[in-house]
């Protein structure tokens, strides 16, 4: 090279040495070309490190795939609602579902053209997609606020007429969306479900969209702005019992999840999902109208990386991390809630609410997804209304997975914890317990392992002189123990429990009211 010709120093800082420790080993190039064993090594931990983040990116579309999975092998179509009608006992794995409210879920396939749900009084309710996406709430906190109402949902490819009016319109990006409702029994008389169960078959109505019927005026027609239709044929709804049902809706935790992940992208067009997050899967093979068929390769590092994505995400949700901002009250209270951190979009907090109206989080534009991981690995269905610092609406959940000491809960021992007087809920308050492999009801001769103020499905808690309420979960009814202050635990199985507050009060968001820990006492 001529003596003047100027040329520009390479900084030490972008080049790649020749040989690189690092925690997969030492990798080596030749003058910044990989040699065949390190790009061999790097395409394995690639592909590795996908299926870590694909597992905990897409926990919550897979549940939702095996909840849909479990309700059709039960005999419960798109269409069909699943109705317990004397509540959810521990017989079926749910994830976290409650002993408490009377539940009614449906799927509804919109490949075919909208749907017409008419929703019932005196529910609370979301509908969400098969990501577990937000759709709309119903009931109490939607926008018939629980006067019952009609609600039209249409899916992504309809480009059809839709109603001038008297329906609440609402889109989804997929065809699939699952509605799931909580019905009170605590203003019937001893607690009893059967005159809500009565409302909700009257009541509860679900067919297809008839264009131009009810909603379309004459005058849309006449002035060429839509069909001229018949109102709706409003089929009778087919109610398959829950209560007592032995049925799984659960995720897998293995190679299976993969399997689900990809019947899902078959299952909802492409454009479902944010481009990045399907471009995750899409270099394991999980593609749009593609077959996912890993060879032995793939399939080893597969199971290798779901291994680990599933123990990170469980470690996510027990609420294990104190550094996730999980805990509710400070790092001495092990009583947490990971919706607090992210909001049921996972982005900020749920917003305050002061004296001058709502007052958002600043936006930091991130995705909380250790949030929304522990979220949907423990629980499932998501709203505002789950997280939102409004009184006397919605409901309010904390979890306890651990002692003082920090020891997860043991079966075999026996624990109280006390709950001081005035406890913030305006309908009602319970415990359920879980088990920490199924997060399901734990299963035990206690049918429904729940305590609470309410006198069905159990009788309810009594309180102490003072007002406080002190219940115990053992394997055994300790002495002098109510029968409502008492859930029955399993010496073989560790568990974990949740404290439900129905119309939460204000003392429970500016924390004057505060749970006590649960705590080993034999």
């Amino acid at each position: 090279m001529p003596a003047d010709v100027t040329t520009t120093p390479v900084p030490a800082a972008i080049t790649t040495p020749s040989k690189v420790e690092a925690g997969i080993g030492a990798l080596e190039f030749t003058d910044g070309y990989p040699t065949g064993e390190t790009a061999g090594k790097l395409r394995d931990h690639l592909d590795y490190l996908h299926g870590v983040e694909t597992f905990m990116n897409t926990v919550q579309g897979v549940s939702t795939y095996a909840i849909r999975e479990g309700f059709l092998e039960a005999g419960v179509k798109d269409g069909d609602v699943l109705l317990f009608s004397e509540l959810m006992d521990s017989r079926s794995l749910f994830l976290t579902g409650n002993a408490d409210t009377v539940y009614f879920w449906f799927f509804l396939d919109l490949a075919q053209g909208p749907q017409v749900v008419e929703v019932p009084t005196e529910t609370l309710g979301c509908i969400d997609d098969m990501w577990f996406r937000w759709v709309t709430d119903f009931g109490l906190p939607g926008p018939d606020r629980g006067q019952g109402g009609t609600y039209l949902l249409v899916g992504p490819g309809y480009d059809g007429p839709l109603p001038e009016g008297g329906c609440y319109v609402r889109h989804s990006r997929v065809n699939h969306v699952v509605a799931l409702g909580r019905a009170f029994i605590n203003e019937n008389p001893g607690d009893d479900p059967a005159p809500t169960v009565a409302r909700i078959k009257e009541q509860l109505k679900i067919y297809p969209y008839a264009p131009g019927g009810v909603g379309s005026s004459i005058g849309a027609y006449l002035t060429g702005k839509g069909p001229l239709g018949q109102p709706a044929t409003v089929p009778s709804t087919r109610f398959v019992e829950g209560t007592g049902l032995a049925m799984n809706t659960l995720p897998p935790a293995d190679f299976g999840h993969y399997e689900l992940l990809d019947a899902l992208v078959q299952l909802e067009p492409a454009e479902a999902l944010d481009a990045e997050l399907a471009g995750q899967f899409a270099a394991l093979g999980i593609v749009k109208d593609e077959t996912f068929a890993p060879d032995a390769r793939l399939r080893k590092i597969l199971d290798d990386a779901v291994a680990v994505g599933n123990a990170a995400s469980r470690t996510l949700a027990v609420g294990a991390h104190p550094t996730d901002g999980f805990r509710y009250y400070d790092e001495d209270s092990s009583w947490w809630n990971p919706l607090f951190a992210g909001g049921f979009e996972f982005t900020n907090p749920p917003p305050e609410i002061t004296a001058n109206g709502v007052k958002p989080y600043p936006n930091k534009g991130a995705r909380q997804l250790h949030s929304r991981t522990s979220m949907f690995y423990v629980a499932t269905g998501v709203t505002p209304a789950m997280c939102m610092r409004l009184t006397g609406v919605g409901s309010q959940y904390l979890i306890s997975s651990i002692d003082p000491d920090g020891e997860p809960f043991d079966g075999a021992k026996t624990y109280r914890v006390s709950l001081p007087k005035d406890i913030p809920a305006a309908r009602f308050w319970s415990f359920t317990l879980y088990d920490n492999q199924s997060r399901s009801m734990l299963q035990t001769e206690q049918r429904y392992p729940r305590a609470g103020s309410q006198e069905y499905p159990s009788p309810a808690a009594e309180a102490e002189s003072d007002g406080r309420t002190v219940v115990y979960f053992s394997p055994t009814r300790p002495d002098d123990v109510a029968p409502g202050n008492w859930i029955q635990t399993d010496p073989e199985r560790g568990w974990f429990v949740i404290l439900r507050l129905y119309s939460p009060l204000q003392p429970f968001f500016d924390k004057t009211w505060r749970a006590g820990e649960v705590e080993v006492v034999g």
